[in-house]
């Protein structure tokens, strides 16, 4: 039952025995909320990551509208190793990493190509990319992530963080922090730390 206030009006006190059980239970439905909100740490829209199996660290954007994380790389060609499929792939971040990565192929995965980058010759408007599985420092949380190799040379961070490996990461992104982590400082092993 509302109570309707006035110039002339008085709260009485079954108008507000009225509205406290409705403040309790708003009180009761935030609480929970907050309390996983405490849990998550806070990054911002830029954090160094450590790459930790190829030993790099690099500048990454954290980007909550993509899915998936992406590497910067080139040169990309998959192969057999005693009957896996592996990736050998050079990083497409500047001149000094001339030399060639190996690593396990997790999966191909399709991702959606945006409206110039279609070309109606192949049909198709899906881009299909090689996975790797990383070992990745922000902070001082390590994590094991998927990451996409792709050529992302034009693009001004090499290391681009999605929704599905901000939540291995537990983050929440404040878009208006940058380094918020700090340097990646982590132990050895990302999988004690998950």
């Amino acid at each position: 039952m509302p109570v309707a206030l006035n110039s002339t009006s008085h709260c009485t006190a079954s108008g507000f025995m009225t509205l406290k059980p409705f403040l309790l239970l708003i009180c009761l439905l935030l609480v929970p909320g907050l309390g996983v909100a405490a849990e998550k740490t806070v990054y911002g829209l830029n954090e160094y990551a450590k790459l930790a199996g190829i030993d790099l660290e690099v500048a990454a954007k954290l980007d909550t509208g993509a899915k998936t994380a992406s590497l910067s790389a080139r040169d990309i060609k998959r192969f057999k190793r005693n009957g896996e499929s592996w990736v050998r792939f050079y990083l497409a971040i500047d001149t000094a990493h001339s030399h060639p990565i190996e690593l396990p192929l997790a999966r191909v995965s399709k991702i959606k190509r945006r409206a110039g980058d279609y070309d109606p010759d192949e049909g198709k408007n899906y881009t299909a990319r090689p996975v790797i599985a990383l070992d990745v420092c922000m902070g001082t949380a390590l994590r094991s992530i998927e990451v996409n190799l792709t050529d992302r040379s034009t693009f001004q961070y090499p290391l681009l963080i999605g929704s599905e490996a901000l939540k291995r990461f537990d983050a929440l992104v404040d878009p208006s922090l940058k380094y918020a982590a700090g340097k990646p400082a982590c132990a050895t092993d990302a999988h004690t730390a998950e």
